[in-house]
Formats: structure tokens, C-alpha cells, sequence
């Protein structure tokens, strides 16, 4: 009260009402005429304090307006080399660090089916075997010198080498980055190395329930092709270092790189040390190996891989979409709406209702070079297996059954939307991005109209990509678990396939 008075009434008026208490208390005569006065004065003060108070309260959040938010792309420069390499260019000199990522059109797709793995071991000994001028040792103990890093790595269809360091150090570790790329060595120690890890690694594979899972149903959608293999004991160990200097000449070059950099560097400087590095490096001309298409028919499998565990992993899927799919855009709400986060169909059903799973989703991975999959997947008690996979069909059908609500539609738009900013919160992360989209021959304008293209797609449209693009009637069903305490057996859902565990020898 004593908090709220002294905002209501002024010094003045509070001065003059004991004033006039100590009048009346004394017994002056006058004192009651000035009490008349003083306490009229009182109540315009405090009514407008009362209105002061009123006009400085929060505006109700429900009723607030503000201007619509522009987002502005940062700009990244694209320069050729005179070699044909494409580098992308983002100054930063908020820190003194920069950062550097090369994508190269090279994998695991292009590697012989009698040596599979060639890809994964060529990118993990680019790095760490060393250069023909610098040794594995020396080059280890140069970079942690400068706190300067050189990593490398291959995948399906890209490899990357890429470097951070500080801003000082630029010329050295940049330096150092070229002779990895152009001259690795290959240090045959580091060759045994890196296969004795890969081959433990396959020896392993089997001990965790949720890898066996995705990898089985990749192989199911994906059988036949390079796509769905994997790289076995016998694979591995028929790799020879001859191999790794083959498949690097093969397919390193100026041409089928692009660089990213960003951070504290002179732009000028660095195009001039790229062209001084890289500006002898000879293109190849050979032809890419041609890889054939996935088959896309789609027809039904039950696969169950036994694995006395107390729950049980649930995957299932089908042949997907790649990026060039024209209804990318109303794809992308449709997986938010169905598997896409805590408000998705799947999540408030299965986890929220029933209880049955912490964690479960569904989406389409657009394909980059072949159309990707179509995934659904959840963990669940061994005891309800049947019954979640039961739940999870029924929700995905009834996808293609109605039209989702006008309230689904807006939060799943304005989600995609609002989250789509945070990927280029970092320098490094725009730069990278802009070289990814030529490599990966994304369309001109793919990142500016994306938020626009999200915003067009209607009730409509999910239903329609919905019934053209799910197929819950031809999913390939995974279950990694104890057979002897499913609630039903998974013969229910179809003829079952037993896969034996046998650590790909």
C-alpha cells in the first residue's frame, strides 16, 4: 500500500494531507477549510495517478501488432578459378578464424562391388595418412602447433576436406590443406590402421538394436543397388593401398571441386594464394561410371531381425522423391504434420495418447543424386509391437484419407517458416550452403522462394501428395526384437523374413 499511495499522490499533496492531520490533531480552527482543499486536490492527483499507472500496464500479447520481420540472404561471392574450381567467398571479421569446406562429386557410389568401403577409407586416410611432402607425425603435430584442424571424410555421393584455424596461421595450415588434397600419401600404416578400426567397426555393427534397424530397411529399399550395400570383412580387407591412389586420382580434380570460405581473411590474398596452390593441378577427362536408377517398384516386406532386447525397434518405408520433385514444398508439410514434431499426428497419438513410444517420426529425405526414402520409425516396449505398428499404418493412411485441418496447415507453414533462419546463423553454415546448392544443382532461387513456396500449399495439396506419394500398402516393415513377447506375431502384417546376424563376414 505505502508502495502504491507514493505513486498515486504527488510529494506535494502527500506534504499537505500531514500538514492537516497535524492541525486537526493540535486544534487550529482553520485547519478544516484546508483539509476541504487539500483532500480535493488529493483525489485529482490520485485519479490521475491511477491513470498514469493504467496507461504504463502491458498491452495484452492477443491483441499486439508488429510490422512483418524481413529477412535479408547474406551475400556470398562466387569466383572460378582459371582452373575450373569454384570457390564461395563470406568475409566475417567479427573473429580472427577461418573456415574452409571443399565438396567433391566423388563415393561410395562410384566404388567396385568386390571392395566396398574403398570410399570410406579413402577419406579417412587422406588426412591422417599424410603428404608426400609432410609425414602423418608431422603433419599432427603442425596442426595442433597452430590449433589449426584438417579433416576428411567420403559418403555416398560427396567427399569433404575441409580446415579451421586461426586467422594468422592461414597461409601455413591453407598450405597444408593443398597438399592433402592433391598428394596424400597414404602412409601404408596408417592404411592398416584405419581398416583395422573399419573392420571392428563391422564386428560391432550388430551390438546396437536401432543400427541394425536403419540398415536393414535401407538394403530392403534400396536391394540391388549401390545405395543399399554395405561394406562386409571380405570387402574391407580386399582393399589395398594401390586402390586408395587410384580412386583418389580418379576423382580428385579442380573441376569437380568446390570450395566454401569463410571468416577473417583478404579476399584478394586468398585468391591469389588458391591460384598459386591449385593452378597446376591438372583436370581429368575420363567419363563418371554410370549409376543405375533404385528400382522403384514398390511391393510390401515384413523383415524381423531377433534380438532378445526389452524393446523393440519399428522401422518401415518405401522408395521416396529426390530434390527436383515439384511437390517438394507441400511434401515437407505434410511430414511435419504426420511425424514432424511434438504437435505431429504420430507423436500426439502414439506418445501423447497411447503412451506407447518416447520417440517416434516420419519423413521423406529428398535424394540428391537418386530419389531418397521415405522413413517412419519408433521405439516401443516388446509387448505393444504389434499394436504400435498397427497405430502407425492407420495414422499414415489416414493421411491420404482427408484433408488435414486448417490448424495443422498454419502451424506446420509457420514453423518450416520461423525455424528457416536459424540455418544461416553462422558464416560458415551460409557459405557451405551456397556451395552445396550448385553442387548438388539445386534450381536459381531455391533458398529466396523457399519460405514462399511453403506458404502457397493448401489443404489441398496435402492430401494430394499425400495419396500420391505415401504408400502405406507397400512399406517395407523392419522389427529388431524378442519374438517371444510381441503381443501378435508380425506374421499378421505379412509373410515374415527372418534375418540372421551373421557380422557381414
Amino acid at each position: 500500500m505505502i508502495s502504491i499511495s507514493k505513486s498515486l499522490f504527488s510529494k506535494i499533496n502527500l506534504a499537505r494531507l500531514t500538514a492537516v492531520a497535524f492541525l486537526l490533531a493540535v486544534g487550529i480552527p482553520e485547519a478544516n477549510a484546508f483539509r476541504s482543499s487539500a483532500i480535493a486536490e488529493a483525489k485529482l492527483d490520485a485519479i490521475s495517478g491511477v491513470q498514469a499507472v493504467q496507461a504504463a500496464s502491458p498491452a495484452n500479447p492477443r491483441t499486439m501488432t508488429f510490422p512483418q520481420l524481413k529477412f535479408q540472404f547474406p551475400k556470398t561471392e562466387r569466383v572460378q578459378l582459371k582452373n575450373g574450381m569454384v570457390v564461395y567467398l563470406l568475409q566475417d571479421r567479427e573473429l580472427p578464424l577461418v573456415s574452409l569446406t571443399s565438396y567433391l562429386n566423388v563415393g561410395s557410389l562410384y566404388e567396385p562391388d568386390a571392395k566396398v568401403g574403398l570410399a570410406a577409407l579413402t577419406g579417412a586416410t587422406l588426412r591422417s595418412g599424410g603428404t608426400l611432402k609432410t609425414a602423418p607425425e608431422q603433419l599432427d603435430r603442425e596442426l595442433e602447433f597452430m590449433a589449426s584442424s584438417i579433416e576428411s571424410g567420403m559418403n555416398a555421393d560427396n567427399a569433404n576436406v575441409s580446415f579451421s584455424t586461426l586467422s594468422k596461421n592461414l597461409d601455413r595450415t591453407l598450405a597444408l590443406f593443398a597438399e592433402v588434397v592433391r598428394e596424400p600419401a597414404f602412409d601404408p600404416a596408417r592404411i592398416e590402421l584405419a581398416k583395422s578400426h573399419a573392420i571392428e567397426g563391422i564386428r560391432r555393427q550388430n551390438d546396437d538394436p536401432k543400427g541394425v534397424a536403419g540398415r536393414e530397411l535401407t538394403r530392403a529399399i534400396y536391394a540391388g543397388h549401390p545405395l543399399g550395400r554395405i561394406p562386409t570383412v571380405a570387402t574391407v580387407n580386399a582393399i589395398t593401398r594401390d586402390d586408395l591412389i587410384a580412386f583418389h586420382k580418379r576423382y580428385f580434380y579442380p573441376a569437380n571441386m568446390i570450395l566454401a570460405v569463410s571468416g577473417d581473411f583478404d579476399r584478394a590474398e586468398l585468391l591469389k594464394k588458391l591460384e598459386a596452390l591449385f593452378g597446376d593441378w591438372p583436370n581429368q577427362n575420363a567419363p563418371f561410371p554410370v549409376v543405375p536408377k533404385p528400382n522403384e517398384e514398390m511391393t510390401p516386406a515384413v523383415l524381423h531381425v531377433q534380438k532378445e532386447v526389452n524393446q523393440s525397434v519399428i522401422r518401415m518405408g518405401h522408395i521416396g522423391i529426390d530434390k527436383n520433385n515439384p511437390d517438394l514444398y507441400a511434401i515437407k508439410v505434410m511430414d511435419y504434420i504426420l511425424g514432424g514434431g511434438f504437435t505431429s499426428r504420430l507423436t500426439q497419438e502414439i506418445r501423447s495418447n497411447q503412451g506407447l513410444a518416447y520417440n517416434v517420426d516420419a519423413y521423406f529425405d529428398p535424394g540428391r543424386r537418386f530419389k531418397g526414402p521415405f522413413i517412419a520409425e519408433t521405439e516401443t516396449k516388446v509387448e505393444s509391437t504389434a499394436r504400435t505398428i498397427k497405430l502407425l499404418e492407420s495414422i499414415i493412411t489416414g493421411m491420404t484419407q482427408a484433408e488435414v485441418s486448417e490448424a495443422e496447415l498454419q502451424l506446420a507453414k509457420d514453423s518450416i517458416i520461423n525455424s528457416f533462419i536459424f540455418a544461416f546463423e553462422k558464416s560458415s553454415a551460409v557459405v557451405a550452403q551456397q556451395a552445396r546448392l550448385e553442387f548438388y544443382g539445386y534450381p536459381k532461387g531455391y533458398l529466396e522462394n523457399y519460405r514462399d513456396n511453403i506458404a502457397r500449399v493448401t489443404r489441398a495439396d496435402v492430401l494430394r501428395v499425400a495419396k500420391q506419394y505415401l504408400r502405406p500398402d507397400a512399406m517395407k516393415l523392419v522389427v529388431v526384437g524378442d519374438e517371444k513377447k510381441f503381443d501378435q506375431p508380425l506374421s499378421v502384417f505379412g509373410k515374415v523374413q527372418e534375418i540372421k546376424l551373421n557380422n557381414n563376414k
